[in-house]
């Protein structure tokens, strides 16, 4: 893995945006973004989620990361969230982490978190969960991201958001 390519993660809540602000980014940076795989994964499943496809999909996640940073040609790449939201689910539904989830926490770092506003109305998706807790979630993960001493700002707006993120970006990497 190139330690050179900064790696900004945008994380927050369902239905916060995250997606959409990440292609923008990427393509307004011309360069590569990471999807997020739990999406895929979990839209193969024929069964409830369990504790064994939140590993599976810690594994996924890295694993995909991993192959855009081995492609990547520019020094900076956006990721579609990150396994943080393998251990916020895990915690949630099952009341537990996987621990080769947290064991691998700290040693997977991003340079930057744009973590999503729950500002934007909630879209229905058939693989979204809880619209009802947003404020709880928004609070875990700045708990998680303070847990993890991480360099984040949060994101909001509506019409302005995909600027206010490239603003945050742009500042960042004008610092960096």
């Amino acid at each position: 893995m190139n330690k050179q390519i900064k790696k900004i993660a945008i994380v927050g809540p369902e239905s916060t945006g995250k997606s959409t602000i990440t292609q923008q980014l990427a393509r307004h940076y011309k360069t590569l973004w990471v999807p997020e795989y739990a999406r895929y994964y979990c839209a193969a499943l024929t069964e409830p989620c369990n504790l064994q496809d939140e590993i599976n999909m810690y594994h996924g996640q890295i694993a995909l990361e991993e192959s855009i940073l081995a492609i990547a040609e520019k020094d900076l790449i956006f990721c579609d969230t990150t396994f943080i939201t393998v251990k916020i689910w895990s915690d949630e539904v099952f009341g537990e982490t996987p621990k080769v989830v947290l064991d691998a926490l700290p040693n997977y770092t991003y340079d930057l978190y744009l973590l999503m506003d729950i500002d934007l109305p909630w879209q229905e998706d058939p693989l979204r969960d809880f619209p009802h807790k947003r404020e709880h979630f928004m609070q875990v993960w700045h708990q998680e991201l303070q847990g993890l001493n991480a360099n984040y700002i949060v994101i909001n707006g509506q019409e302005e958001r995909l600027n206010n993120a490239i603003a945050a970006v742009g500042s960042f990497l004008s610092k960096s």
